[in-house]
């Protein structure tokens, strides 16, 4: 927290002893690049470097510290790449992006890929509070006045504020706290619009109040809090938006997303993640994609629809199924539905990380098992939680059968057929049938209220 935007609204210059902070900051940054043997390297530089008198001079001296050229990155530029950012890390995003830098906010619209960039403005923590000489009254004012009307903000209506900083970070991290949220992941938290105005009342009116958290967010940013909220109430109250998501992803992973090849942005990043846990830790990787394709079909019989959002999140689910098998079998539940209730997987929301990880500690535990976390199971629909306790069902089948390993479960298929649940073993499979196998069997014909049956044929060859 270098603060080079601190006095740039009010003096027109980088201050020295920022300049100072951010050349060791630097410095020791190129030291940890040649410890790891790093060949590229990227640097950028935002708002206080493009609107400072003394910002080509700053830069200059840091790029013969980096060794690299630092580019200068333009507000419209650096819209696009915070934009980018979110697409990157949003599953379908749609809403406004908003930026809040130490200098500046930057705006842009999005749904899905396509991108239309608003405008970027000093209203930065830092710029705000220098622009104000430190009156959040006076913040207020200016915070309307520059975004009262916006064109940028009224296509929001209904949509989402994608927000992106540190500063919000920091305000978010609050509201976990203090509202006791289960989860300790910041990426995709989510504020519901009235809620995330009364709260941002609350900072800005009393600074954040005599709160015992505030002693977790960086001291650097704790007087900028209130003017952060000011920025983002005014925002909700302007794009008339229905929630606010928390994005980590801005203007860095933006700028590494626009080098991907075409069909590498195409990729689902959630799945791509489960798959990488996968074969990292599962027993036999190819399984979890037979296991995706032998409950697609259960599902089918049984004439349960899927959105597409449950059938992505049905399919990380059986390439995450395995990834806990090292661990002792009574722990095999628990250790694995902590690795993915806070893995760093990005494109999926609270609630869907919820699902996989509930599915997943459901196939070691039982579908009705009690102990399962109430406050993370509170983020799931009754719709979500009933589809985890099936999806959980079918995989301890599977998994009784196929003894986690690949090519069995296509020759040993679940069907429905007037009221009753088949599990079909032909041939050599005829012999993997057996009293554990038929009452996991009944425990997943329970929950789709089916009566269980197993046909086993020896004499057929599969």
């Amino acid at each position: 927290m270098a603060g080079l935007g601190r006095e740039v609204q009010s003096t027109g210059l980088i201050p020295q002893d920022a300049i100072l902070v951010a050349q060791a900051a630097l410095r020791r940054f190129r030291a940890l690049c040649d410890t790891l043997k790093v060949r590229q390297v990227y640097a950028i530089a935002t708002a206080a470097c493009r609107d400072a008198r003394n910002g080509e001079a700053f830069i200059a001296a840091a790029s013969r510290i980096c060794r690299v050229p630092i580019e200068i990155l333009s507000g419209r530029r650096e819209a696009q790449l915070t934009a980018l950012g979110v697409v990157s890390g949003i599953h379908k995003p749609d809403g406004v992006v908003a930026d809040l830098g130490g200098g500046s906010l930057e705006l842009a619209d999005i749904h899905g890929a396509r991108i239309v960039l608003g405008g970027t403005m000093p209203l930065g923590g830092l710029a705000l509070q220098d622009m104000s000489d430190h009156s959040l009254k006076r913040a207020q004012r200016i915070v309307a006045t520059r975004l009262t009307g916006l064109p940028i903000l009224k296509g929001g209506r209904g949509r989402v504020l994608y927000a992106v900083g540190g500063t919000w970070r920091a305000l978010a991290r609050l509201h976990m706290q203090r509202t006791g949220y289960p989860l300790h992941v910041m990426h995709g938290y989510t504020i519901p619009a009235a809620e995330a105005i009364r709260f941002c009342r609350t900072l800005y009116r009393r600074r954040g109040g005599r709160s015992p958290q505030l002693i977790t967010v960086n001291k650097a940013r704790r007087s900028l809090l209130p003017y952060a909220a000011l920025v983002l109430e005014r925002l909700i109250r302007e794009s008339r938006a229905r929630e606010v998501v928390i994005s980590v992803y801005g203007v860095r992973e933006g700028l590494l997303y626009g080098m991907l090849p075409r069909e590498a942005r195409r990729e689902d990043g959630l799945i791509t993640a489960a798959r990488e846990f996968n074969e990292l830790r599962s027993r036999s990787p190819h399984h979890g994609d037979e296991l995706v394709a032998w409950t697609g079909r259960l599902l089918r019989q049984a004439r349960i629809v899927e959105t597409d959002e449950e059938r992505r999140l049905r399919h990380a689910t059986c390439l995450l199924a395995d990834i806990g098998w090292r661990a002792h079998p009574d722990y095999r539940g628990e250790q694995s539905f902590n690795i993915i209730a806070n893995a760093g997987m990005s494109t999926v929301d609270h609630e869907g990380r919820a699902f996989l990880a509930l599915s997943v500690y459901f196939r070691h535990a039982g579908p009705e098992d009690p102990d399962v976390s109430p406050k993370l199971a509170h983020l799931v629909s009754p719709r979500l939680m009933h589809r985890a306790r099936i999806l959980a069902a079918a995989m301890r089948v599977a998994y009784q059968v196929s003894a986690s390993q690949a090519g069995v479960l296509p020759g040993a298929p679940l069907s429905v057929s007037r009221g009753r649940l088949i599990l079909r073993l032909d041939g050599k499979l005829a012999t993997l049938g057996g009293e554990r196998v038929f009452n996991r069997l009944r425990q997943l014909a329970r929950l789709l209220n089916l009566k269980p049956m197993i046909v086993s044929n020896p004499a057929r060859r599969g």
